[in-house]
């Protein structure tokens, strides 16, 4: 488990490559940041699964998110053969429910 700053946590992101994890970081930190400024974020965590890994280039990712935002949880989840498309859909459904409420 990976935690950035106090209220972040990505499981099952260190497998990846260290460029990709930079991305990671700062496409997270981004919704973190506008997740903050909507109300009191408690805690916001992605989780990442490889599924169907047959071969490198056909695997499939899975990104659940979880926000918690003064205590009303969001969960959301996004499969995806690109993961940066997938980590960028499930944040902005996570965005789209925060700004709904």
């Amino acid at each position: 488990m990976i935690e950035l700053g106090g209220n972040i946590t990505l499981k099952g992101f260190k497998e990846l490559g260290y460029a990709e994890l930079v991305v990671v970081k700062k496409v997270v930190g981004s919704y973190a940041r506008k997740f903050a400024d909507k109300g009191q974020m408690n805690t916001l965590s992605l989780t990442l699964k490889l599924i169907h890994h047959t071969a490198e280039d056909s695997s499939k990712y899975e990104v659940k998110g979880m926000v918690d935002l003064n205590g009303k949880i969001i969960n959301t989840e996004v499969v995806d053969f690109n993961l940066f498309m997938c980590l960028d859909d499930v944040l902005k459904k996570l965005e789209v429910q925060i700004f709904k409420s």
